[in-house]
């Protein structure tokens, strides 16, 4: 995720999240979420996280959105895509209960045509 590798990169530079909400202009809470993918980070102020780490916005974002084969995406109406790790096991337990569920729709569509076929003749 793009925040994991902000984060990275301040530590390694020994950036604290103090000193990166002063560049922000914002309070180290609100920046603090932003960094956790919890609020929207708007590309004025990627500009100045780059700056600040002395890199480019590339850099910080480069590899970053690469997705495993149990990563969902999530878009909302701005735009922002949210990245969410579901367990390998729930998504096991997901398909199976699929499974049930499609057996029995074909179970109550057989009820049904038998219903009609009663009723019709």
């Amino acid at each position: 995720m793009i925040q994991e590798k902000l984060r990275s990169m301040r530590k390694k530079q020994g950036i604290s999240q103090e000193k990166m909400a002063k560049i922000l202009s914002i309070d180290t809470s609100n920046y603090s979420r932003k960094e956790r993918g919890e609020t929207k980070i708007y590309n004025e102020e990627w500009q100045k996280l780059a700056k600040a780490l002395q890199v480019s916005i590339n850099d910080i974002k480069a590899d970053a959105e690469v997705k495993t084969p149990s990563i969902v995406q999530f878009e909302n109406s701005i735009t922002e895509k949210n990245y969410y790790k579901i367990p390998d096991s729930i998504i096991t337990n997901l398909e199976d209960y699929i499974d049930i569920l499609k057996d029995q729709i074909l179970k109550l569509k057989e009820e049904n045509q038998n219903l009609r076929s009663k009723i019709l003749s």
